[in-house]
């Protein structure tokens, strides 16, 4: 039986490593801000049937299979970490191809996609690099191609300044990584700028380790299964339940957005 390849940032330890790659360790499969529902509202949100697409970070693969099963006339995933690249590969086997580059200069040909997607990688970028980010999915897309993005977003959109930079501060703090979310009419200026026009937006609870979502997410199975590699490691224990505290302490201010953006 082949053996599965290491994830990112195997070689931290508990305390250091990134939020997600985190709970990968412990048997999260399911890694995304609105959960796996908001994830196949956004494939099924658009036609990728027959259609070129691009997926941006695609983590541990479980989008690429949703986007695969809609048979696309192709697949190309890109993620700028080699281990990512080789554990997306795993999980989509011969189905699509994978690229070891950036989201902001991925090589890939202009116009060369119909869809390109991006999930739960735009909030943990600062605001140059989610523009590069976003204008790069524009320049890869054919005319009329569609932009499917998942993200964190802070609601709502008048959010006090202030507590927009609380909850930045905690998440990083929580998560090692620098999060930024923004509002979902940040988001849609953001978008709109790059010359994008916003088609659908639906959101979802953040609810990514409340025990509802997580048994939706996982199955009793896996659920069970992240339940006991927690109960042996205390230190996965102790930051899983520090990530958990700073959802629900924000929870007012914290949800899941999804975009279906055209290309103008």
């Amino acid at each position: 039986m082949t053996s599965s390849p290491p994830l990112p940032q195997h070689e931290r330890d508990s305390e250091s490593v990134a939020g997600h790659w985190l709970l990968a360790r412990v048997g999260k499969k399911v890694l995304r801000p609105g959960g796996r529902e908001l994830s196949e509202w956004m494939v099924h949100a658009s036609t990728v049937t027959g259609k070129r697409v691009v997926e941006f970070a695609p983590g541990l693969g479980l989008t690429a299979s949703l986007l695969l099963d809609e048979s696309p006339s192709s697949y190309t995933g890109v993620d700028s970490d080699p281990e990512a690249v080789e554990v997306t590969r795993s999980a989509i086997g011969g189905r699509g191809a994978m690229v070891v580059a950036s989201a902001q200069e991925t090589g890939l040909e202009s116009a060369s996609a119909d869809v390109v997607v991006g999930e739960a990688m735009l909030t943990m970028q600062g605001d140059s690099t989610k523009k590069q980010i976003v204008d790069e999915a524009a320049r890869v897309l054919d005319s009329d191609g569609r932009y499917l993005v998942h993200e964190l977003c802070l609601v709502p959109d008048d959010l006090d300044d202030s507590i927009k930079t609380e909850i930045r501060k905690d998440l990083a703090r929580s998560i090692r990584v620098n999060a930024r979310p923004l509002t979902v009419s940040e988001w849609s200026e953001l978008f709109e700028t790059a010359g994008f026009e916003v088609e659908a937006t639906e959101l979802r609870p953040m609810a990514l380790l409340q025990p509802r979502r997580m048994l939706a997410d996982e199955g009793v199975v896996g659920l069970a299964r992240i339940v006991r590699n927690l109960l042996r490691d205390a230190d996965a224990r102790k930051r899983v339940l520090a990530m958990r505290k700073t959802f629900t302490t924000h929870d007012e201010h914290i949800s899941a957005v999804g975009f279906v953006l055209r290309k103008r």
